[in-house]
C-alpha cells in the first residue's frame, strides 16, 4: 500500500484527536487575530528553573544570539533583494518556476506543483517538523526571558480555526510591560533567542542527517550536470525554430524558445538542437551540441553501461573508452519510479579526438563557483560529487533522509524569514531596538521601523504583481 495512504490515515486521525482535545479544553481558548490561541501553563516552572540556574552561560549566550540575529538579518536582506531582482528581471526564470514565490509550506506542496528538484513534503513531516522547531524556538524566547527576571505568562500553541483545526506553532508569553523595563540588549537578546535555537537545532539535525546518509545509503551510479553544450552571444544568433532573426536581443528571444520542448539555433554556420538561458545574463545563452546523450534526451543519472557497474566519473570514463565510435551501448537508467531500464546509444566521436567516443555530457565543478558553491560543497561532505547513491534499505532509507533535509531546511529558513526587520517578526522589534541603540532617538527608530515594515510590504506585493504578469 502507498505510504500516501497512511499519511491521509494520520492526517484524519490527528484532525479527530486534536478536535476533541480542543472541545475539552475551550475554556483555554482565546482569540488572536486571525489565529485561535490554546493557552496553558505547561513548561513554565521548567522555563524559570532553566533560566535561574545557567545565568551565567545563557549571559554568554546573549552575545552570541544577538550577533547571530545581526547574521541572520543581513542574509535574508540579501536574499529578498535576490527573489525581487529574479522575479521582476529574470521573466524566463519566473515563468519556468511558474509557483508564487510567496508560498506557505504545506504537506504535499511539492508533489502538487510538481516541483521536482524538492523531495516530497507528506503531512507527517509537517506534524513532526513544527514540533521540532516551534517548541525549541519559544523555549528559547522564555528561557532567555527568565534570565532577566521576565516572568513568563502563560504557554500553549496557536492554530487556524478555519475549516480544520490545523495546529500551527507553539507560543511562550512573557510579561511585556517588565520586558519593556529591560535594557535594549536584554530585550534583543531575548527577541533573537528564537531563531538562534533554530540555528543550533538546523546544525544538530545537519550532523544527524550526514551521520544517516554515510550509513544508509552506499554509492550506485552517476549524475551528470548537462548535456554538452557551446555559450553563445544572444546578438551571433541568426536563426531559432526556422525564423530568421536579424538584431536578436535578450527579449525577443525569450519570446520565440519554446521553453517545453526542442530549439533548433543557429549561428553562422554553426547549428545546434537547443537552447537555455543562463541565470542573470542577458549577453550569452548555452547552445547544446548534437551529441548522442541531448539527441536520447538521455537521463541525468548512469548506473551501468553493457552491465558494468558505474560509481563515480573515474569509471565511467574508464568504460566508455573501452568502445569506439559509431558502437552501440547499452546504458542503464533509472526510470521514474525508481526501477532501472535500458537505453541503446550509439557513441559519436570526441570532437577533441576523433579516435575516441563520444557520449556528449558534462560534469561542473561547483566547489569553486562562487560562494554559493563554496558552500554547497562544504555542506555536501558527506556526498562524492556527481555520484548517485542508493538507499540501503528502501523507502525507509528515503523517508528518514528527507525528513531530517527538511528539517534542516526549514529550521534555517524559519530563522531567517523570522529576523525579516517587518512589524509581524521577531527581527521588526530588533531592528527597531538597533536603530533606537545607535541613533538615541525612539521618534526616528519608530519612523524607521515603519518605513522599513511597509517598503518590503510593497516589494512583495511588486513580486506578486510581476509573477501574475509573467506568469499569466
Amino acid at each position: 500500500m502507498s505510504f500516501v495512504v497512511y499519511d491521509i490515515a494520520l492526517l484524519l486521525l490527528f484532525l479527530l484527536l486534536i478536535g476533541i482535545f480542543l472541545y475539552r479544553g475551550k475554556k483555554n481558548i482565546q482569540k488572536d487575530g486571525i489565529l485561535l490561541l490554546y493557552k496553558t501553563k505547561w513548561g513554565i516552572n521548567l522555563i524559570h528553573r532553566i533560566g535561574k540556574e545557567h545565568e551565567k552561560l545563557l549571559n554568554v549566550l546573549s552575545y552570541v544570539s544577538i550577533i547571530v540575529g545581526y547574521f541572520l538579518m543581513g542574509g535574508v536582506l540579501y536574499l529578498f533583494g535576490k527573489i525581487v531582482y529574479i522575479y521582476t528581471a529574470l521573466p524566463q526564470v519566473v515563468q519556468a518556476i511558474k509557483i508564487p514565490p510567496i508560498l506557505p509550506l504545506f504537506p504535499y506542496l511539492p508533489q502538487a506543483f510538481k516541483l521536482s528538484f524538492l523531495p516530497p513534503f507528506y503531512f507527517t513531516y509537517w506534524v513532526i517538523i513544527i514540533a521540532i522547531i516551534a517548541i525549541p524556538h519559544e523555549f528559547f524566547h522564555g528561557i532567555f526571558a527568565a534570565r532577566d527576571k521576565i516572568k513568563i505568562k502563560k504557554t500553549g500553541f496557536g492554530f487556524f480555526p478555519f475549516f480544520l483545526p490545523v495546529f500551527l506553532a507553539a507560543f511562550v508569553e512573557p510579561d511585556e510591560k517588565q520586558m519593556e523595563k529591560k535594557s535594549k540588549f536584554s530585550q534583543m537578546a531575548v527577541l533573537s533567542a528564537g531563531t538562534f535555537a533554530n540555528v543550533l537545532t538546523g546544525i544538530l539535525f545537519f550532523v544527524i542527517m550526514a551521520l544517516f546518509f554515510m550509513a544508509a545509503f552506499t554509492p550506485s551510479g552517476v549524475i551528470f550536470d548537462d548535456y554538452a553544450y557551446a555559450v553563445g552571444s544572444v546578438g551571433a544568433i541568426t536563426l531559432i525554430n526556422n525564423i530568421s532573426i536579424a538584431n536578436p536581443t535578450y527579449e525577443n528571444l525569450t519570446s520565440l524558445v519554446n521553453l517545453t520542448g526542442d530549439n533548433t539555433v543557429s549561428i553562422g554556420n554553426n547549428n545546434y538542437i537547443g537552447i537555455n538561458f543562463i541565470s542573470g545574463n542577458k549577453e550569452y545563452v548555452k547552445l547544446y551540441n548534437n551529441t548522442p546523450a541531448a539527441n536520447a534526451q538521455l537521463e541525468r543519472v548512469i548506473i551501468a553501461i553493457n552491465n558494468e557497474k558505474i560509481t563515480n566519473t573515474d569509471k565511467l570514463t574508464e568504460e566508455l573508452n573501452k568502445y569506439s565510435p559509431g558502437e552501440t551501448i547499452t546504458i542503464t537508467v533509472p526510470y521514474e519510479n525508481k526501477t532501472l531500464y535500458d537505453r541503446q546509444i550509439t557513441l559519436g566521436e570526441n570532437p577533441t579526438d576523433s579516435s575516441k567516443p563520444w557520449l556528449g555530457i558534462v560534469f561542473v565543478d561547483q566547489s569553486g563557483s562562487g560562494l554559493s558553491g563554496k558552500i554547497v560543497s562544504a555542506v555536501s561532505f558527506f556526498k562524492q560529487p556527481n555520484v548517485y547513491y542508493e538507499p540501503l534499505l528502501g523507502d525507509f532509507s528515503l523517508f528518514i533522509y528527507n525528513l531530517l533535509w527538511w528539517i534542516v531546511l526549514i529550521s534555517l529558513s524559519v530563522a531567517l524569514v523570522n529576523m525579516l526587520p517587518m512589524g509581524i517578526f521577531d527581527g521588526g522589534k530588533f531592528f527597531y531596538l538597533t536603530i533606537w541603540s545607535l541613533t538615541k532617538n525612539e521618534k526616528f527608530a519608530r519612523r524607521s521601523f515603519d518605513f522599513m515594515t511597509k517598503f518590503l510590504l510593497l516589494l512583495v506585493l511588486l513580486i506578486m504583481v510581476f509573477w501574475v504578469i509573467n506568469v499569466f
